[in-house]
């Protein structure tokens, strides 16, 4: 385990640490203090089980969550009253819970938290509060859960910011490695160039869920509703660079397949790397929108250059087809930075 990275790691889920403990304790103290259940461990086990440390912490989730943890406690609590306790009594309980529990959810460990809080209530002895008593506490947890959702939100634009930094500085390596590929001739760092827009995949996956969840916390949270319109233009800018990072898959493939032959094609690299540094740019505007402005203009002159008559005229149809396909980056580039698309369409030379 690298030490830099985990102590990254810990200060990232400072917000969310602060935001399970919190509310499991206020669960806690609603369920002994106000409904004066002795021992209300339920309250505590469903409100950290609702909220977790995941990315999605969107209302709607923590709401199916806490829903399935706390019929998964009642399932127990109708078992013990009709068929006692006993092993057979588990085994029916376990699996019906974990049925039921896939039935109203599709993640698997909602199912699995689900049927262990099923087991607690099922090992446990009865509370001074009577057969429901239980029940009542993990409807307590799953409650404190949403509440704690829009009351006590993690920050999730902060989170949604570094997961932008981090694709937006894998999509500017890719692009610039692709460039110094096709300037010198270079196959293996064509090769690198393609291997880390594929793996930009699962930071875009990261991205999108931050996002989402974000956008649905600021919906419903006073505290984070001023900020809904940074994070919907924050969408805009993850779709835009999610078409890009594929279409720049395809030409780092050509790229790769173009160095084979040892020329150098220092026309295509100076014009990758302009598309690099409006990327940068790009990516910059993720902190500070006054950055928007700048990038979209320069997508707009290199936009302006796109005909491969011009930037390759004697090359090869396959060596032309670059600099078609760097057409669609630009665009898509030029749209997530606020440029009309049928205006970003319009810069660009007519081909034929």
């Amino acid at each position: 385990m690298h030490p830099r990275a985990a102590l990254r790691r810990a200060g990232e889920a400072v917000p969310a640490a602060a935001q399970l403990a919190i509310a499991a304790t206020a669960s806690y103290a609603f369920a002994h203090f106000v409904v004066g259940h002795a021992v209300p461990l339920l309250a505590i086990t469903v409100c950290l089980s609702s909220l977790g440390f995941v990315r999605d912490a969107r209302p709607r989730r923590v709401l199916e969550t806490a829903l399935g943890l706390a019929i998964g406690v009642a399932l127990a609590e109708v078992m013990l009253l009709v068929a006692g306790r006993g092993v057979w009594q588990i085994l029916v309980a376990l699996f019906v819970t974990l049925l039921v529990a896939r039935l109203l959810n599709a993640s698997p460990a909602v199912a699995v938290a689900a049927t262990a809080q099923s087991a607690i209530v099922l090992l446990i002895q009865l509370p001074a509060g009577g057969p429901w008593a239980r029940s009542l506490d993990g409807f307590i947890g799953g409650g404190v859960a949403l509440l704690a959702t829009a009351l006590l939100p993690r920050d999730p634009r902060r989170a949604a910011v570094r997961d932008a930094e981090r694709v937006f500085a894998g999509l500017r390596r890719g692009v610039d490695d692709t460039a110094r590929a096709l300037r010198t001739a270079d196959r293996t760092t064509a090769t690198a160039a393609l291997a880390a827009l594929r793996e930009l995949q699962p930071l875009l996956v990261d991205w999108t869920t931050t996002l989402d969840s974000a956008v649905a916390i600021a919906r419903v949270s006073p505290f984070l509703r001023r900020r809904l319109p940074e994070l919907l233009a924050q969408r805009r800018l993850l779709d835009g660079v999610d078409l890009a990072v594929r279409s720049m898959r395809t030409i780092a493939r050509r790229a790769e397949a173009l160095t084979a032959d040892g020329t150098p094609r220092p026309e295509l690299g100076e014009l990758l790397q302009a598309v690099g540094s409006a990327t940068a740019l790009l990516g910059r505007s993720v902190r500070d929108p006054g950055a928007l402005a700048p990038a979209a203009e320069d997508l707009r002159l290199i936009a302006r250059r796109l005909d491969p008559r011009l930037i390759t005229p004697e090359a090869t149809v396959t060596a032309s087809m670059i600099t078609v396909l760097v057409r669609p980056v630009v665009v898509d580039l030029a749209v997530a930075a606020g440029v009309p698309a049928e205006r970003i369409r319009g810069e660009l030379p007519a081909l034929g």
